[in-house]
């Protein structure tokens, strides 16, 4: 008899530390994922801090292209003001398309293109741009492991028994889809 209790004892530990190791990975994944979309947001909050410099820097080379400099003012509006995960995708999206638009006008201007206000703020938003890529591969790395974990037996019995729903990864929208034509004529 002594013999059995210790094995229904045994038996009930193993089922219990089963069930804190899913529950405790769910969760630290889930963590994992929310702390890398706030790294997305820090980048994107960095890069949103950068472009009134970058405006200013332009200004005063580009006053016949106020069109573009509004747009960049506009998209950074936009983006300070989204709220959800599609909402700031698609504000980000718009941004760098105003971007490359103030990059590209600024060839046009050799003056600005050795400003050294200019050129550090260039460098600064393609650095902050690099870490942008790498905050949405590590955020989409990262629900990769979740989802894998979640739909595979055991996971997917003890992620639908403590509710840890699908998450959704960062999608690159379909106008970034396009193969980029170059033509040298």
């Amino acid at each position: 008899m002594n013999i059995l209790l210790w094995v229904i004892v045994a038996v009930i530990a193993f089922a219990v530390i089963i069930v804190v190791y899913y529950y405790n990975r769910f969760t630290k994944l889930s963590n994992r994922i929310d702390n890398s979309l706030s790294q997305i947001d820090v980048q994107l909050k960095r890069r949103a801090d950068l472009i009134p410099n970058l405006i200013e820097s332009v200004k005063g080379y580009m006053k016949h292209e106020k069109a573009a400099i509004k747009a960049v003012t506009d998209a950074r509006t936009v983006m300070m003001g989204a709220k959800d995960l599609p909402g700031k995708v698609k504000a980000n999206n718009v941004l760098e398309g105003a971007l490359k638009t103030i990059f590209a006008l600024a060839e046009n201007y050799p003056d600005l293109k050795a400003n050294t206000n200019f050129l550090e703020l260039q460098r600064e938003l393609a650095s902050t741009e690099d870490r942008v890529a790498y905050s949405r591969q590590f955020y989409n790395d990262s629900i990769l492991e979740y989802e894998n974990k979640r739909k595979t037996f055991p996971g997917n019995f003890f992620a639908n028994t403590f509710g840890f729903k699908e998450k959704e990864y960062i999608k690159i929208a379909e106008a970034e889809r396009k193969v980029v034509k170059v033509d040298f004529e």
